[in-house]
């Protein structure tokens, strides 16, 4: 049953107000903040600059060549605009066994405004690398595909919630991804890339190829498999620099999974000792259940899926994803025509995966068997 404030007079309550109770954010944990520029109005555009990469050569003898050092410029455009807007009347105090709630409600609203910025950020699985999944591929049949990108099947059946997930058919030599669905036979795929406008430059592939969709639905973890499919996201994290691009760091790495992940660790022989490292302890308030193949384990319940579809879990270096977050105004009013006080703020954020950071997360596309 609920009740507005101050309207249960005649009643026998406790003086004391029952705090909302919230998981502790992760944010923090998994972010990057380094952008140029500030936040100065809702809708700013924040700028992610690095210089690119300058390759070592062979000296022979003969002048140099000369290398120009090139800037890339990714942009973080603040997408998220919130603002909390509640007042106490006098009044309502002075009838109220609760006499002051104004501390607990701005505690709840700091721990709701976290929760949704977690829910936001744990959103951005889309903006895995291609080639990075952890799941059940589809390979079904055979393709055709001409130098647009456009797919043509045999044999198989595709589906829409394909679309965003990673491509190769034998021939690339690289993982693109899927742009567009079509119908069972017909998928339009692009090269993984945000920042540029769409294309493919993966080339034609003659008919009969055969090509794999990975993670195109959930793979069930185990009690035999658990650490097999964490093991094979952690090598897509080792084996970037070899790839190409840049290394992933050993250090700092997390991984965020749902509740249903410690119960299937601690149920029987997994391999897997929940045990945090002391140097951990204040990360337990976070969630943190263990330390595991070089990433620190959180549980949190604002991952997206379920255990029927699946849960999109992450797993990754703060490099991965640039977030900002501003409080652009604040303020207190008096009631107008009344005896109390109004609090208003305003606050954005926003966040960005580059397109030369999607390598360093990995997603495992899974239900979990408990």
């Amino acid at each position: 049953m609920s009740n507005a404030y101050s309207t249960k007079i005649a009643e026998g309550f406790s003086s004391k107000l029952m705090l909302e109770v919230y998981d502790r954010s992760l944010l923090d944990e998994i972010v990057n903040r380094d952008y140029e520029g500030e936040i100065n109005g809702v809708g700013s555009t924040l700028n992610i600059l690095n210089i690119a990469r300058i390759s070592e050569k062979d000296y022979t003898g003969s002048n140099l060549s000369v290398d120009d050092l090139y800037e890339n410029n990714a942009q973080l455009v603040i997408t998220k605009k919130k603002s909390f807007y509640w007042r106490e009347k006098t009044i309502d105090k002075w009838a109220s066994y609760i006499k002051d709630p104004h501390p607990t409600v701005v505690s709840q609203k700091a721990d709701e405004r976290n929760k949704n910025m977690d829910t936001f950020a744990f959103g951005f699985y889309g903006d895995v690398a291609a080639g990075n999944r952890i799941g059940t591929d589809y390979d079904t049949g055979t393709v055709t595909i001409d130098s647009s990108g456009n797919v043509t099947g045999s044999g198989t059946t595709f589906t829409a919630a394909m679309v965003g997930r990673g491509f190769k058919a034998d021939g690339h030599t690289g993982w693109y991804r899927v742009k567009t669905y079509t119908s069972a036979t017909a998928i339009v795929i692009e090269d993984d890339l945000d920042d540029v406008s769409s294309t493919y430059s993966g080339g034609a592939i003659g008919a009969g190829a055969s090509y794999v969709i990975e993670a195109a639905t959930a793979v069930q973890l185990t009690l035999t498999n658990l650490l097999t499919k964490l093991g094979a996201a952690k090598l897509k994290l080792d084996v970037a620099e070899r790839n190409g691009k840049s290394a992933v760091p050993a250090e700092n790495r997390w991984a965020l999974f749902p509740p249903e992940f410690e119960t299937l660790a601690t149920t029987g022989a997994t391999g897997i000792t929940l045990h945090v490292p002391e140097v951990y302890n204040e990360l337990i308030k976070k969630g943190m259940v263990t330390m595991l193949q070089g990433f620190k384990i959180f549980v949190t319940n604002r991952l997206t899926g379920d255990n029927t579809d699946g849960f999109h879990c992450l797993l990754g270096h703060p490099n991965w994803m640039t977030f900002a977050e501003k409080l652009l105004e604040s303020g207190i009013e008096d009631l107008i025509g009344n005896f109390g006080t109004a609090y208003k703020d305003l606050f954005v954020y926003g966040a960005k995966v580059t397109d030369t950071r999607r390598h360093f997360a990995a997603e495992i596309f899974a239900t979990f068997n408990v």
